[in-house]
């Protein structure tokens, strides 16, 4: 099974903890670094361990376990974390990988499930190429005025603030694009800039051209300020960018412009998500249909697609389930019509939660990026554990 790897148990059930070493001596794996049988004293001892794997129980103290996972998270990027826990629900599993596990485990462990996970974490240590756990959601209509730009950044900030991880925002309406006017911001570096230094740049390089909102993990690349600029970006840039990105983020947004071209082609094909969106109306309707068409010609999987209405107002003539039978697909989730919280929030260049965060629309937002991290964790744990029971949300 390849090089040992060094790991550290913390359970505090010691015939657990046997259980699990029997299993790596099984396949070559030397004694552990180190046991713990609570987490207040494993803590110290993983912050200052060479790069390795960590497993610890959730399974009778679930908020103080997965505190330790978040802090190694933050602290140490090279140490693979793996949630073990009797109690395998679908929420305790999406509150361990929210917290930094990079896999869980349902206990009693079955040897031939846990010789997997060994498997797959050697290679994820070995692999630093592709940060496989990016993902890529793209805002995406071949209509303009509908919204899609405040869903795309009211999107990225609300993902970036759940999960503290890593979040990067494109504006890839690379002619007339309003990302950075959203968030009042004034980037040194744009997309151009990028797109023709992208090999030279490592990743704190990247970063730094990259401009930071605020006081979050959100970082954006604006459209070109030069709109002769725009036209010189190709699709293999495009392509090579979200290469790069997907190295350092976790997630990637991305708000495409409304020009069919092979630069959004390339960035729809990259994406795991496209968020499809519509308003309301005959034509915005009529517009999602052809989307639609599109996307089936281009062998999308209609998983990938994620239909979302803007503005809506209940009770309203044309209702959610008249669009899901034109379309052939179910209405994945609503944004509520609130003009003047949306409108306040543009005109300071804020996202909708700092202008008022109770209200419905900045609600919504919150349990919509939540929705979404949701299912992205349920999507990876059903294709690494495709022998599994599905998990659905």
């Amino acid at each position: 099974m390849g090089e040992n790897l060094k790991y550290v148990i913390v359970d505090r059930d010691e015939n657990s903890r046997d259980i699990l070493k029997n299993y790596l001596s099984e396949i070559g794996q030397p004694a552990p670094e180190a046991e713990f049988f609570d987490t207040e004293f494993a803590a110290e001892y993983i912050f200052n361990m060479p790069q390795g794997v960590v497993f610890i129980d959730i399974s009778d103290y679930p908020e103080k376990s997965l505190n330790l996972i978040k802090s190694i998270k933050e602290r140490r990027k090279d140490i693979v974390l793996v949630a073990l826990s009797n109690r395998a629900s679908t929420d305790v599993i999406i509150k361990a990988m929210r917290a930094g596990a990079k896999e869980f485990v349902t206990k009693p462990v079955i040897k031939t499930e846990f010789f997997d996970v060994i498997e797959a974490l050697k290679a994820d240590l070995q692999n630093t190429d592709t940060k496989e756990s990016c993902k890529i959601i793209s805002t995406f209509s071949n209509k303009g005025g509908i919204g899609k730009t405040s869903i795309a950044v009211n999107l990225a900030v609300e993902l970036a603030q759940l999960t503290k991880e890593k979040v990067a925002l494109i504006d890839l309406n690379l002619q007339l694009g309003d990302v950075a006017t959203f968030l009042d911001m004034t980037p040194p570096f744009a997309m151009d800039y990028i797109a023709d230094n992208i090999h030279s740049l490592d990743e704190s390089e990247l970063l730094n051209t990259m401009s930071k909102y605020k006081n979050t993990s959100l970082y954006v690349i604006a459209d070109p300020l030069n709109i002769d600029k725009s036209k010189e970006i190709t699709a293999e840039q495009i392509k090579n960018i979200l290469s790069a990105l997907k190295k350092t983020f976790s997630y990637i947004v991305i708000d495409i412009g409304t020009n069919i071209d092979s630069k959004t082609i390339t960035a729809l094909d990259m994406s795991d998500l496209i968020l499809l969106i519509a308003i309301v109306n005959l034509p915005a309707i009529r517009s999602m249909q052809r989307c639609m068409e599109l996307f089936e010609k281009l062998g999308y999987e209609k998983d990938k697609i994620k239909l979302v209405l803007n503005r809506y107002i209940e009770n309203e003539d044309i209702k959610a389930t008249d669009i899901e039978e034109v379309v052939k697909q179910k209405v994945y989730w609503k944004i509520p019509n609130n003009y003047l919280t949306m409108m306040s929030a543009i005109n300071k260049g804020v996202p909708v939660n700092e202008i008022n965060p109770e209200a419905n629309i900045a609600q919504n937002y919150m349990e919509f990026a939540s929705k979404l991290s949701d299912y992205l964790i349920t999507q990876k744990l059903n294709k690494n554990y495709s022998t599994r029971e599905s998990i659905n949300l």
